[in-house]
């Protein structure tokens, strides 16, 4: 792929996605918010990829959305018809949630790395990973609302899944800036870890052991966890019922029991 704002690579099965505009503290502009997507759907699309990880360059991770971007909306959605004008701005915010929600569909585990700022638009996509890491500098913060706004790409729908909704709404009518210390106690992310090179080495690491398990049950793992979380335990009982009744009787379990009875680390197909 031919990227500008977005760094990839790729080695041992794991994905390393960089938002790459370090000299503007990663904020996202129109560029990047589209290439994250195509990086996601790279990855999910790309068999030797079984695991990606998400980081910054620079000194943040992401302070959010660019604002040259913002105070671009009004001439990017003109026209003369009120209706017309606020039905492309309804679809500019559902491109932007579909550009978020690419680390949500993309069927390979997605971990964000995350240093320092992580805010706004920066929080709704380290949201939208599977889990997340960070580093002692880490700072996390609902900024939308010191923005006259409301915040309408994904966290006000998933930050109550990770923090509860007392913490959810707190967050979010402050607009208070959460240190990495409290973000651990807050369970919004896994692990601490000293500085932006460790917690990227920590996410690394975590990701290469999952990606030495089985392709098939990882991702049909993260498809139910995901399901699951949207829908009633009932709900999710059966649908997991379902999936294994399809899914169940692979290549790669008859792998996994023979190389457990041997003692040795099973080898498992893309």
């Amino acid at each position: 792929m031919n990227l500008t704002t977005i760094a990839l690579e790729v080695s041992e099965n794991v994905a390393h996605i960089r938002f790459n505009r370090a000299d503007k503290a990663n904020a996202l502009n129109e560029v990047m918010w589209q290439e994250l997507k195509a990086a996601l759907e790279w990855c999910d699309e790309t068999p030797d990829v079984r695991v990606a990880v998400l980081s910054g360059e620079g000194r943040h991770f992401c302070s959010g959305i660019d604002l040259t971007m913002l105070m671009g909306v009004q001439a990017a959605v003109a026209d003369k018809c009120e209706a017309r004008k606020r039905e492309k701005l309804r679809k500019m915010i559902i491109d932007l949630q579909d550009c978020v929600s690419s680390l949500e569909n993309c069927s390979k585990p997605v971990i964000a790395a995350v240093h320092g700022a992580c805010v706004g638009g920066g929080l709704d996509i380290a949201l939208a990973a599977d889990f997340r890491y960070a580093s002692q500098d880490a700072i996390f913060s609902v900024r939308e609302v010191d923005m006259g706004m409301v915040a309408d790409v994904g966290t006000l729908q998933r930050l109550h899944h990770v923090v509860g909704q007392g913490i959810t709404r707190e967050m979010a009518l402050t607009g208070c800036d959460v240190n990495a210390e409290q973000a651990y106690a807050w369970q919004l992310v896994n692990r601490v870890f000293t500085d932006a090179a460790s917690t990227v080495d920590g996410a690394l690491n975590v990701a290469r052991a999952i990606a030495a398990k089985s392709p098939i049950a990882v991702r049909g793992s993260k498809h139910v966890i995901n399901y699951s979380r949207d829908h009633s335990v009932a709900d999710g009982l059966q649908y997991v019922a379902t999936w294994n009744a399809g899914m169940l009787m692979s290549e790669d379990i008859q792998k996994a029991v023979m190389a457990g009875m041997l003692k040795q680390q099973a080898e498992f197909r893309d």
